[in-house]
């Protein structure tokens, strides 16, 4: 990493480091805190120009979600309805497409069938420690999208790799709201941890939660909203940003726009809207949080691959951020030429490489290059 991007990572963890514990911290702490920035190795990345290899035969509308399977296949969930000249929806490929590494097409599936209710507006997608593919959509009926039906995407779908349908959690247009057990609300992302075997949702856009259920039987077993909190009803098509930001921030979620679940069980929400990043344990207690308010924060994540996951990859502004999981301490950026920009979903695969989906601007691989030497910053 250059030493303009490592002087801009520590000026950035100089500016939020306040919002890390919630406490403001001393003028020694904070440069006790940007020193070890400073001098800590990190990922380094390049794009990959050559991924995907769509086939010529395919379209893909705008690429909403990114998941890695066991074998380090990269599966994209994208939007055929947003192909809008008829020529480009005659060719609209399923909205599952999965590709290798080196971006070989593998297949594709997907889309409206019998026994369940596929999504309108395709919006998250997993790849459990089982095998099997999660999906789910954010749908508003009143969000006045051309050509999708007046529902609400309140339903998450679970499939085998080959498209055959296994669970259907909650049903659409049936959300009683964030007290609702049965149905999710517009539900942006989920994460199944293995060693309890269970669903967690970011739930999402019309609630402000997040909702664990049983991955097996889709029982519900809990939920929490932001520090821990009882969620409470704001449901609105609207995404509201704010125009001013504070620390720590409201005590309700926002849009609930990304989870990743570590091994050890710690749980980390993106609450988009609110610029922050809430830590909490897998039972819903409030651990900590990161907030960097001075431009678009926590619009996803992802774990490192390492066996202690130590990076959490944070979307913002114009790149993705690299923060310490545990200290939630924001220690360098990902930002190598040719980027196009923080992603809607992020993902990585074992080898370390990060994979974006960038509703709007397509998709992309950057290829980890290696661990920055302190000796080269």
């Amino acid at each position: 990493m250059t030493h303009k991007n490592t002087s801009r990572a520590v000026l950035i963890a100089l500016v939020v480091v306040a919002g890390v514990t919630g406490n403001r911290l001393s003028n020694a702490e904070l440069a006790a805190q940007a020193a070890n920035a400073q001098g800590r190795s990190v990922p380094t990345f390049e794009v990959d120009r050559t991924w995907p290899k769509v086939p010529p035969q395919w379209k893909l509308g705008d690429p909403s979600s990114i998941a890695i399977d066991a074998q380090d296949n990269v599966w994209v969930l994208h939007r055929p309805r947003t192909l809008v000249k008829p020529e480009d929806a005659a060719k609209a490929a399923p909205p599952v497409i999965v590709f290798t590494t080196a971006g070989n097409f593998v297949k594709a599936w997907g889309g409206a069938g019998n026994g369940y209710e596929w999504p309108e507006r395709e919006h998250g997608i997993h790849i459990d420690y089982k095998g099997f593919v999660w999906l789910g959509g954010n749908n508003c009926p009143t969000n006045g999208l051309p050509g999708l039906k007046r529902v609400a995407d309140d339903q998450l779908l679970k499939f085998t790799q080959d498209g055959k349908f296994v669970m259907q959690i909650g049903h659409s247009n049936q959300s009683k709201g964030n007290s609702d057990t049965r149905n999710l609300h517009r539900a942006a992302d989920v994460w199944v941890h293995q060693p309890t075997n269970e669903l967690f949702v970011a739930d999402g856009y019309g609630n402000h939660r997040v909702a664990v259920f049983d991955a097996d039987s889709g029982a519900f077993k809990r939920m929490w909203g932001a520090f821990g909190n009882k969620p409470v009803d704001d449901d609105h098509c609207e995404v509201v940003t704010p125009t001013t930001f504070s620390d720590p921030g409201p005590q309700q979620l926002s849009i609930v726009h990304a989870i990743r679940v570590a091994k050890d069980g710690t749980v980390y929400v993106a609450d988009r809207e609110y610029r922050r990043v809430q830590m909490f344990t897998k039972d819903g207690k409030f651990v900590k949080q990161l907030v960097r308010n001075s431009a678009p924060f926590a619009r996803d994540l992802a774990l490192s691959p390492d066996a202690n996951q130590q990076f959490l990859y944070v979307g913002g502004g114009d790149g993705v951020f690299i923060v310490d999981r545990k200290t939630l301490e924001i220690v360098g950026n990902i930002q190598p030429a040719g980027m196009i920009g923080a992603g809607h979903q992020i993902a990585t695969d074992s080898k370390g490489n990060l994979y974006i989906a960038q509703t709007g601007a397509g998709m992309q691989k950057l290829t980890f290059k290696g661990m920055s030497s302190a000796s080269s910053r």
